[in-house]
């Protein structure tokens, strides 16, 4: 049997007849065609913190794993949602985007197309020499006196054979290099105005693809321009080096010379304020040509630049030109633009490679733009367009959804923003607690803690969905059904007998009254000490421990409210931890010592002031101790000293004498640490486990919620 997919004309077609019925329902869902335009939410908060869980308990820095999550970001299991690109997977598509430009086109000859056209024009004006040396040719109309010749036509005839033929050995002279043949045909008188149009128009364009990549408009200024004009663009140019020569001789120009620059030739570098402006703009100018160049033969850049050198007609300008350039190659000493490689085989003209290497180096710049990226706040100044342009609508829709990822959570509550730094609020830590409490618990099997549940039922505790009659003192959990069916099971309240005697409903006696057991289940005041020395983060127990210390906080806030848990953390000394703060708690620094004396003396003190049926202390440690308080002050010694392990030893006494239980979880097998938790266990009459990091929060748990659940009579 096949599966019934509907069609979406079907679907379309039910939900109108839906509206048509109940308006209501066409306002709360419409049926229609997939367009293209509509947009699945890649990520929502939950989803985002879930993400970041692991990763928050590893380093416990809430800015590092946002900053993670953008570089890696997010596959969905599920085919119908949208995968997330990470910042490394955009970074990816532009150098796979570079190599598709390199691998496509060559440079073998950018000046193939110019070289062409001049051809064309040549060629154009040989046909217009040869067309009037055509028309000269042609025997005139006979004079209207035959005895009086017109010699003025012969004259003129002679004289355009004289100037056709000095053309055509100027045209057959004509050098093959493109600069020096645009220079001769500079000088050249064209006698065909068609070819003449071309060839002007052609230097033109040529003098906006190069000139305006050192300065904007520096084309126009010169094309056409009067003496006056040109002296003040040379003055531009002139003016413009002066500046940059006092930086690059330490005299920084102050900004009111800055100021009296712009205020001359302001319109060159638009938006401009600084010098550093300034030389920005002049850098992304010049860096598509200098690319170019560098890109080149020597032999290709050689005849290039003499092509430049031919548009520019003004010695002194190129000469000041050539300081411009000198002098940024000073100020950038890695140079101005890189050279690209092109190994393809569709050949670039001037135009299209100057385009292809600034689509490159715009590339680059995004490329160094995403590495750069060190928070979510930072993606808002990429320019958006940009990005569509390079890589397409779909990267900027990653990009937007990188973006929200903080503010999503913010505005879920899951996140604050104290300052500069990201904050997890308690919301935050309880959500990010019952993912590792989650993950802990599927690791168990389906019946782990079956086997802890005690036979005895009692009075306390959770309910069960078996019944008994209420006795005094019980939770009145009442089995209304049960209650009503005892009552009518009397024989005084049988229907038909008190209809017959006119007496309506059901009398109920205490009899009568069912409630449901309930599971004996004890109040549990728990410390749990978690060893933090600087051994315990080199041998990657850390971090379970931690996982234990968020989970167990997790399972008794939402399935033993009553219950009591303290965290103390204990190295060279103990400090009690908030339980808020679990999540983020991170190692600063190594801390020597493992000084369990004083995390059981801060444990005892804590217990004394609250009232479980248990008390216990869950100790989780690598190693035996090494450090202990004496008069006032830490004593660390490694190998541990008999004081230290005397000291440890007499506050187990107290916790024993105090009815405090010490339940021991070891992430070492050493022989000296199995001796003294023996030694532990045998005064305190707790038990001994050995965990690995990878099982130490399932022990935990299972011997947690198993020990709940023993009779207290």
């Amino acid at each position: 049997m096949s599966a019934y997919s509907p069609d979406p004309r079907d679907l379309e077609a039910a939900g109108a007849a839906a509206g048509a019925r109940d308006p209501l329902l066409a306002r709360a869902a419409r049926y229609a065609r997939w367009d293209g335009t509509q947009q699945i939410t890649a990520l929502d908060a939950d989803e985002i913190l879930d993400a970041l869980a692991d990763d928050v308990m590893a380093e416990g820095d809430l800015a590092a794993a946002l900053r993670r999550l953008m570089e890696r970001g997010w596959r969905s299991s599920d085919s119908t949602r949208p995968n997330l690109a990470g910042l490394n997977e955009l970074r990816e598509r532009l150098r796979r985007r570079r190599d598709e430009v390199q691998e496509r086109y060559q440079l073998r000859d950018v000046l193939a197309d110019v070289r062409q056209e001049l051809d064309e024009i040549v060629a154009q004006e040989r046909a217009g020499i040869e067309r009037r040396l055509d028309d000269a040719a042609t025997p005139p109309a006979p004079p209207a006196d035959p005895a009086r010749p017109d010699a003025s036509d012969a004259a003129l005839r002679s004289m355009l054979r004289d100037a056709a033929a000095r053309r055509i050995d100027q045209l057959d002279a004509l050098p093959r290099d493109v600069g020096n043949r645009i220079r001769k045909l500079e000088e050249y008188d064209f006698m065909e105005p068609a070819a003449r149009d071309r060839f002007n128009e052609l230097t033109e364009k040529l003098r906006k693809q190069t000139l305006d990549r050192f300065v904007e408009g520096l084309s126009e200024a010169i094309q056409g321009t009067t003496p006056e004009e040109l002296d003040a663009n040379r003055d531009m140019v002139r003016d413009l080096n002066s500046l940059l020569e006092e930086r690059l001789e330490g005299r920084e120009p102050s900004q009111d010379q800055v100021d009296d620059f712009l205020a001359k030739h302001g319109r060159f570098f638009p938006g401009a304020r600084t010098l550093n402006d300034i030389v920005e703009q002049l850098t992304a100018r010049m860096a598509a040509m200098q690319s170019l160049l560098r890109s080149m033969t020597p032999q290709q850049r050689a005849e290039l630049q003499s092509m430049m050198d031919a548009l520019l007609r003004d010695d002194r300008l190129r000469w000041d030109l050539a300081r411009l350039a000198s002098n940024m190659g000073q100020l950038m000493p890695d140079g101005v633009g890189e050279s690209y490689d092109f190994g393809g085989d569709e050949p670039l003209g001037l135009e299209p490679a100057l385009d292809r290497i600034e689509q490159l180096q715009a590339l680059d710049a995004l490329e160094d733009e995403l590495a750069a990226l060190e928070s979510p706040a930072d993606l808002a100044g990429l320019d958006r367009d940009t990005v569509t342009e390079l890589l397409g609508p779909d990267a900027a829709r990653d990009l937007e959804a990188l973006d929200a990822l903080a503010r999503q959570l913010e505005e879920a509550g899951y996140l604050t923003q104290r300052g500069e730094k990201l904050e997890l609020t308690p919301r935050g830590s309880r959500r990010i607690g019952q993912k590792v409490l989650d993950d802990l618990f599927a690791k168990l099997s389906r019946d782990a803690f079956g086997g802890h549940r005690i036979d005895r039922t009692g009075r306390g505790g959770e309910r069960e969905e078996t019944t008994k009659p209420y006795e005094f003192g019980d939770p009145f959990h009442l089995d209304i059904k049960g209650t009503i069916q005892n009552a009518l099971r009397r024989p005084e309240n049988a229907p038909f007998e008190r209809l017959a005697r006119g007496e309506p409903g059901v009398h109920l006696s205490p009899a009568d009254f069912e409630v449901f057991r309930t599971e004996t289940l004890t109040k549990t005041s728990t410390v749990l000490l978690v060893d933090m020395s600087r051994s315990m983060l080199l041998r990657g127990c850390f971090l379970a421990a931690k996982k234990v210390a968020v989970a167990l906080d997790t399972l008794i806030r939402t399935q033993f409210p009553r219950d009591d848990l303290t965290v103390i953390g204990f190295a060279y000394y103990a400090r009690e931890l908030r339980p808020e703060a679990l999540a983020e708690l991170a190692w600063h620094g190594y801390e020597y010592g493992t000084n369990l004396q004083h995390g059981l003396m801060l444990a005892r003190r804590i217990l004394a002031r609250q009232h479980g049926g248990n008390r216990q202390v869950v100790v989780i440690t690598d190693g035996e101790p090494t450090a202990h308080f004496e008069n006032g002050q830490v004593e660390f010694s490694y190998p541990p000293t008999r004081r230290t392990i005397q000291e440890t030893l007499r506050e187990v006494q107290r916790c024993t004498r105090e009815g405090i239980t010490i339940n021991t979880f070891m992430l070492e097998r050493s022989r000296a640490l199995a001796e003294f938790v023996a030694l532990m266990t045998r005064l305190n009459r707790g038990r001994a486990f050995y965990a690995t990091p990878e099982h130490l929060g399932e022990y935990v748990l299972v011997d947690f919620v198993s020990g709940r659940t023993r009779g207290v009579g």
